[in-house]
């Protein structure tokens, strides 16, 4: 039933996924609907509104021609993990790290990886402001993505450290984004972000209209940030 509705669902988007892809998104929508009994992963679980609203909402991330040259990302604040999970079965032959700051998430994902037969994906816990200062992390990715974890100030702060120079930011946004772009130009310039630009999305049967925001990398993130676990949220760059 639900490979059904997410069909319907990716034909009106223009999307086409295969059938081991379809298999994959049932399984990780039923790992989610049985977990969601023991940890709170997502409010919705509807199968419609969890092919739309999770899945295809997901995948608007992903721009062919901006991405040829892609080969890893980072998901920052992943929680059930969207966009990453959805991105790497549609592109499977990325190199994912999935970061998120509950040990629990964690476990569930890391859960999802070994039921789908997911290869190379990285599930972390910590918060991206400690990640972000480890070696290995910072600036070594060609892409950052992240999905309603915080307003796009204090998200930049979180996600363009990790960005390589040259590599791309990119944050799924709602309605009021061109508010979050006007409050977040200074932020992102500290932080070696620049060329801001945004396609508007809908997706099927919703009248909302969404977009994502890219964010290029123009030069090395000074080495003061992030700051200290907390204070981007507390203390926003302006």
């Amino acid at each position: 039933m639900f490979k059904e509705i997410l069909s319907a669902a990716a034909q009106i988007s223009g999307l086409t996924f295969t059938e081991r892809q379809l298999e994959q998104f049932e399984i990780f929508y039923n790992l989610i609907v049985d977990w969601n009994t023991k940890i709170n992963l997502t409010a919705i679980v509807n199968a419609k509104d969890f092919a739309v609203k999770h899945v295809i909402d997901s995948l608007t991330v992903w721009d062919e021609g901006k991405f040829i040259n892609v080969k890893n990302f980072v998901d920052v604040g992943t929680g059930a993990g969207f966009p990453a999970i959805p991105l790497k079965i549609f592109k499977p032959n990325l190199e994912v790290t999935l970061i998120d700051s509950l040990a629990k998430r964690v476990e569930f994902l890391k859960k999802v990886v070994a039921e789908l037969k997911l290869d190379g994906v990285e599930c972390l816990h910590g918060r991206a402001e400690d990640l972000a200062r480890d070696k290995n992390l910072r600036e070594s990715f060609d892409l950052v993505t992240a999905r309603a974890v915080a307003r796009l100030n204090v998200l930049a702060e979180y996600c363009l450290p990790f960005v390589k120079v040259g590599g791309t930011f990119a944050a799924l946004k709602g309605k009021i984004f061109r508010e979050e772009i006007v409050e977040s130009e200074k932020a992102i310039k500290i932080l070696g972000g620049d060329n801001i630009t945004y396609n508007e999305k809908n997706l099927p049967d919703l009248p909302d209209v969404r977009a994502v925001i890219y964010v290029d990398k123009k030069f090395s993130t000074p080495k003061k940030f992030p700051r200290k676990a907390g204070t981007p949220a507390k203390n926003p760059l302006s």
